[in-house]
């Protein structure tokens, strides 16, 4: 295996390809304030960003804070956003939430790990989202399907447990670039290295992926 330094180097090299590749990398999830990132991402479980941006216009009209979310009907929530799957279990995530925020945090989001993950519905990979996208804080990783497939295809990491992927990552990519580092392999995730046909012909990575061309069409 090679030593972390040269890790770190390949890796450096890695994100300056997926810079080059994806000069746009950013957060899938529309949103205009922490509280509707916080909302999206919740949403987000099991489904689609685009989906979850369907929804989430309405569902921010009808209660833009979160006073007016934890006073909500459950089932005005629940209704528009069925099309997003589990709604119920999602609904009352947001409300709970939302409770919390209200009587917590004065109804504002907290840009702390730990304050955000006593919320109800948010593990460490939403606070991480949260974190590096509305407050521009480097935390930590988000690692999701993209990130861990695709940083075992490279050899980043050999673990398949997110929290283990990311304590791997947060080793070898410089802290400044934890949120960006998570955007551009989520874009190559879903633009080239795909889970079952991944197009390695086309990837900027071929030639520094132990797994190129080797996983089967």
């Amino acid at each position: 295996m090679a030593t972390q330094t040269a890790e770190k180097k390949q890796t450096a090299t890695i994100i300056a390809r997926l810079k080059k590749a994806y000069p746009d990398a950013h957060c899938a999830l529309d949103h205009r304030t922490p509280l509707q990132l916080l909302i999206a991402t919740i949403l987000s479980a099991q489904c689609t960003d685009v989906r979850v941006n369907m929804v989430t216009p309405e569902l921010f009209k009808r209660f833009p804070d979160a006073a007016s979310l934890a006073a909500a009907n459950i089932t005005n929530i629940e209704q528009i956003i069925r099309s997003t799957g589990f709604y119920r279990a999602k609904a009352r995530a947001i409300q709970q939430t939302a409770k919390l925020l209200v009587e917590r945090y004065n109804g504002k989001v907290p840009d702390t790990m730990e304050s955000l993950t006593s919320l109800s519905g948010v593990g460490r990979k939403t606070a991480n989202v949260v974190l590096g996208n509305a407050f521009g804080k480097n935390v930590g990783i988000v690692v999701d399907t993209h990130v861990g497939r695709i940083s075992r295809r490279l050899g980043l990491t050999r673990q398949d447990n997110p929290e283990k992927v990311e304590q791997d990552l947060m080793k070898l990519v410089p802290q400044k670039q934890w949120a960006l580092f998570a955007h551009l392999l989520i874009f190559h995730g879903r633009q080239v290295c795909f889970a079952r046909k991944p197009d390695c012909e086309s990837c900027t990575l071929a030639d520094l992926c132990p797994s190129a061309f080797k996983i089967a069409k």
